[in-house]
């Protein structure tokens, strides 16, 4: 009863002295940050850990993970049936050092062909416990999870049981994995944390500025454990990519890295780009982390130069979506190109409400600007299903504790369905129309 009066009174003092956390259209109080979660590996020096897969190519799967043992092989073994292994492949296998942190053993192994919509189970290093995944489909539809910022407090933890607790193929995460700021522990704690979920279905990531190493500037420990497809899009860097999964062309851009027009990110994005056929991947999405179009106080403007260098590409390009994390809340714009209103312009959302330890991005600017249709400050994460070649469905969920709630939602209908957006000569149409899918 004791621990109930006090709770009670604590939630009571959050709403009097910060009636901002209080959502204006609903009795939900938005809860400060949680703790911090310091995950420890309970398993023997040789057992595999930090488990979590990516896609590589259309039918193949990486599997990472680390050992505490050097002598461990980077081997996954792996089969239809429950520990039935008629699969076998090698791997590499790297470690790093910064200042007094060694790091274990971090394997990468490249298993497949695989056939879609199958579930695998595997082992990794010829022992230990087995896992399982599931590939995803070979025809939509086809559903992502995404979520930005996650962190590994109690709040992650919450928005990674909401994402469990639903079936989803890929998992997007537009940066700030492990908010280790160089403290190299952190990123053995997040990957214990994630690897439920990570070890289950592909997870594929860009950087944030929390991956960033302090001193030397770098980002040596994403790079090492958290290797994405990024030679088979023809980039040169782990930090932009791209790769495709049935239908839909997924862009991965580096935020961190240099992005002018004589740099190698905006070139190869402009041959990337090039490259697509929308008959085959009717859909385009964009992420990065500094979102390029915010309405919230927090990191304003700081995706601007970003967007300045970048963003005709993707307008030309007719990119569908574009997910941004970096501000500590779900924001939703219409389509939009220039700073306008452009019905031929991808959907900007903003999605770093993934869980991290800093809290909630609170303050919005008042009055809100016509081209946000959507804004809340609540921990959270979204889900987008494509359909099918022509249409698909978002949704965001606001962690309620417990369970979560639907709290926005809407019909997207691809660009590449759009014969007044790819008319050849076609570089900008008027905006009366731009609401109409919303």
């Amino acid at each position: 009863m004791e621990k109930l009066y006090l709770h009670v009174f604590s939630l009571l003092l959050i709403i009097c002295l910060f009636p901002h956390l209080k959502s204006q259209d609903d009795d939900f109080v938005r809860q400060p940050p949680r703790g911090v979660i310091f995950t420890h590996h309970t398993g023997s020096d040789e057992d595999p850990q930090q488990v979590h897969i990516s896609l590589v190519g259309k039918d193949h799967m990486k599997i990472s993970w680390v050992t505490e043992s050097k002598h461990v092989k980077s081997l996954v073994e792996y089969g239809k049936a429950s520990g039935i292994y008629d699969g076998k492949a090698t791997g590499e296998h790297t470690s790093y050092k910064y200042f007094s942190y060694n790091s274990g053993k971090i394997h990468h192994v490249t298993i497949g062909p695989l056939e879609p919509a199958t579930t695998y189970f595997y082992r990794c290093g010829g022992s230990g416990p087995e896992f399982s995944f599931k590939t995803a489909p070979q025809k939509l539809p086809l559903e992502f999870a995404v979520a930005g910022d996650l962190g590994q407090t109690e709040w992650t933890k919450s928005t990674l049981q909401h994402i469990g607790g639903m079936d989803y193929d890929v998992l997007l995460l537009p940066g700030d994995l492990s908010y280790a700021n160089s403290l190299q522990p952190l990123w053995d704690s997040f990957g214990r944390i994630v690897e439920p979920y990570a070890s289950k279905r592909p997870w594929m990531v860009t950087e944030g500025n929390h991956e960033i190493e302090n001193f030397p500037p770098g980002v040596m420990a994403y790079n090492a454990r958290w290797q994405m497809p990024y030679q088979e899009s023809g980039s040169t860097s782990n930090l932009y990519y791209s790769f495709e999964v049935v239908g839909t062309h997924v862009i991965m851009l580096g935020s961190y890295a240099e992005f002018d027009a004589e740099s190698d990110q905006y070139k190869w994005l402009q041959a990337d780009l090039a490259k697509i056929d929308r008959k085959v991947t009717p859909w385009v999405v964009v992420l990065l982390h500094a979102p390029w179009y915010n309405t919230n106080t927090a990191h304003k403007g700081e995706g601007e130069s970003m967007r300045q260098a970048m963003e005709e590409l993707l307008y030309k390009a007719r990119v569908d979506v574009v997910f941004a994390g970096h501000v500590h809340a779900y924001e939703r714009f219409t389509r939009v190109y220039n700073n306008e209103a452009d019905p031929c312009g991808p959907v900007y959302m903003t999605v770093g409400d993934g869980g991290n330890r800093e809290g909630l991005a609170l303050m919005f600017e008042d009055p809100a600007s016509p081209l946000s249709l959507y804004r809340e400050p609540s921990f959270g994460h979204g889900r987008l299903r494509i359909v099918n070649e022509t249409h698909a469905f978002w949704g965001w969920h606001r962690n309620n504790d417990s369970n979560s709630v639907v709290k926005d939602q809407l019909w997207l209908e691809s660009l590449s369905s759009s014969k007044a957006c790819l008319h050849p000569g076609n570089q900008k149409v008027g905006s009366s129309s731009v609401n109409d899918e919303l």
